[in-house]
């Protein structure tokens, strides 16, 4: 591992307006891991999301990604640097193609970053390969899903924010959607995950915080915290 990690969240506060969501809120991601950042409903994990892509502006704290302070960039500029956010609700162009939707993506995004084309992306998923003359709004959750996460292959992405990226789906496609984001990180492609679901975390990931109230209160490997029932019972509601 460098000796600084690709993305550093140092005593962040953020919120909407005047209403403080994330409190001292410090976590860090080396380049090539997988961590999570997971919690209960309303906890503030896409709030941290927000925050580290420049759509919200930290009132307090800093957010440094590969050496630079981003703590002011607009979203457009963030995206320059090679983060990309990959929305709950997906955000696709439900009127265009498949192909037209990676198309765009292919603008905007990191110029120097290791992209994939537009055709590579589609042979990645295969679902999308068989669907890339069909509009968006014709593709299944698992799908959709899928082509949020080609978008941010086609735009140079070396960090991906994933934000609760098996939220509505059955629990096969959820193993599909693992997968997926398995495969980003074997091509060398860092993750920030965002998930409710814990045993996905507890699967994927190398490390995990546990956010509660805005405030991290709990940082370990997934084996710690598989083996923390404590946190696990008092924080997530759940029992490995």
């Amino acid at each position: 591992m460098s000796a600084d990690p690709l993305l550093a969240v140092d005593a962040v506060d953020s919120g909407y307006g005047e209403t403080q969501v994330l409190r001292d809120l410090s976590l860090s991601v080396e380049a090539g891991e997988i961590v999570s950042l997971v919690g209960r409903n309303g906890a503030g994990k896409t709030t941290t999301l927000r925050t580290i892509m420049g759509i919200l502006t930290p009132t307090d704290g800093a957010i440094i990604y590969d050496g630079e302070d981003i703590s002011t960039l607009e979203p457009t500029e963030t995206a320059t640097r090679g983060l990309a956010f990959v929305p709950e609700d997906r955000r696709i162009f439900p009127e265009l193609t498949v192909r037209e939707n990676l198309e765009i993506a292919a603008h905007g995004g990191a110029p120097e970053a290791d992209s994939i084309s537009v055709t590579e992306a589609l042979e990645t998923f295969e679902n999308l390969n068989a669907r890339a003359s069909n509009p968006g709004s014709s593709l299944s959750g698992g799908e959709q899903q899928m082509l949020a996460i080609g978008r941010a292959l086609v735009g140079g992405a070396d960090l991906v924010l994933l934000d609760e990226p098996t939220e509505g789906l059955a629990p096969y496609i959820v193993q599909d959607v693992m997968e997926i984001v398995e495969g980003l990180n074997d091509r060398g492609i860092t993750v920030l995950l965002v998930e409710q679901n814990v045993h996905v975390c507890l699967e994927l990931a190398d490390r995990n915080y546990v956010i509660d109230q805005g405030e991290i209160v709990y940082e370990g490997t997934s084996a710690q915290l598989e083996a923390d029932e404590e946190i696990l019972d008092r924080y997530l509601g759940v029992t490995a």
